[in-house]
């Protein structure tokens, strides 16, 4: 099977070879174990299960977090000729039924749904009557970050493989591009995964230029602005793509508008805006219309955009694995990049409250940011 999987390689992907990575998780599935990647943005862990997935009988599920990285997936695999679908409420009832009957009759080969739909009964129905060869979590951190209070879909997984294999158990992979210790464990005992074999990549980005801005008054109360900091830095990096994340819907706004006010090329993107104006801004941004994206950690997620030159955190994000995923945008094309953090003692308070506020109604202490 190694030499179907390079020949798949060659024929779809146009590549010789794979990568040191790639290869020893290709050849764990291709023996039949159980999978977790953590891998970093741009290694390439999407060909890892789709090359499997071409090879092995049956279907292969992937469960995605976004609609749009969904259809991100099925359009790349449709462009180079692997017959790939999603089922999502973009869908109308005819569209899915034509899917569903593509499915039956082994036309399509990878099926990407959200874990939302492992709620629908029609689904589980369904897909009871079709031959799974391997069920897949992509951006499996979400099950350990969202799975307990945001999204409790995510804790389903397990019981869903169990339910499609019954006594023999379905092959499981997870992939990520960012897991602590802690967040690894937590993903294989949240899915279930039996005995994997557990590949972690090199997280050195050596292209990207990690910089701290103290951007702190003497007196701790002062909150010195960071915005003179962030237009000096635009002037010296014009032309160039970039990301700017902020905590709060409203340092979003203030931002933008800032920066509008002096003529910038920028959007924003936020969970305040309308869906219509947050796919409207990011395709701006993604087609390059724009150059800067001034956003809450509402955005970034699936988003391929290879030429970012930098990322700013005009404020503390809440843990390092989200400063970790957000600054990884930057340099995904292999170029020079920079993640310039502006820090201010005050954030800590603002993320202390925005983590209380998650735990409200848990019995849970807020230790992470510390005094």
């Amino acid at each position: 099977m190694k030499s179907e999987a390079l020949r798949i390689l060659k024929e779809y992907y146009g590549y010789d070879n794979f990568r040191e990575g790639q290869e020893k998780i290709i050849d764990a599935i291709l023996e039949k174990r159980n999978v977790l990647g953590v891998m970093t943005t741009g290694a390439g862990k999407s060909i890892c299960y789709q090359i499997p997935a071409l090879i092995f009988e049956g279907l292969t599920i992937v469960i995605s977090p976004l609609i749009s990285l969904m259809k991100d997936q099925v359009d790349s695999l449709r462009l180079i000729g692997i017959e790939a679908s999603y089922l999502n409420s973009t869908l109308t009832s005819d569209e899915y039924n034509k899917i569903l009957f593509r499915i039956k009759r082994g036309k399509i080969k990878l099926l990407y749904i959200s874990p939302e739909r492992l709620e629908n009964k029609f689904f589980l129905n369904f897909i009871k009557t079709v031959k799974i060869s391997m069920v897949v979590v992509d951006e499996a951190h979400c099950v350990s970050q969202w799975g307990e209070n945001f999204r409790r879909s995510y804790l389903r997984i397990a019981d869903f493989v169990k339910y499609l294999g019954g006594e023999n158990q379905i092959q499981t992979l997870a992939f990520t591009a960012t897991a602590t210790p802690k967040i690894k464990v937590d993903i294989i005992e949240k899915l279930n995964i039996v005995n994997p074999f557990i590949y972690v990549d090199y997280f050195n980005r050596d292209n990207i230029y990690f910089k701290v801005v103290d951007n702190s008054g003497l007196d701790k109360d002062l909150d010195i602005d960071s915005k003179p900091f962030i237009i000096d830095y635009l002037r010296k990096h014009k032309g160039k793509s970039g990301i700017i994340y902020c905590s709060t819907r409203k340092n979003v706004d203030d931002i933008y508008n800032y920066l509008k006010s002096f003529d910038r090329s920028v959007t924003k993107y936020h969970g305040g805006m309308t869906k219509e104006e947050r796919d409207k801004n990011q395709k701006l941004f993604l087609d390059d219309d724009v150059e800067i994206m001034v956003a809450t950690n509402a955005f970034g997620m699936g988003i391929n955009k290879s030429n970012i030159r930098y990322v700013i955190h005009a404020n503390i994000p809440a843990d390092l694995e989200s400063y970790y995923q957000e600054a990884g945008r930057a340099g995904r094309d292999g170029g020079p990049a920079e993640a310039i953090l502006i820090y201010n003692e005050k954030d800590r308070d603002i993320q202390r409250y925005l983590m209380e506020k998650e735990a409200k109604g848990k019995k849970i202490k807020i230790t992470s940011i510390k005094d």
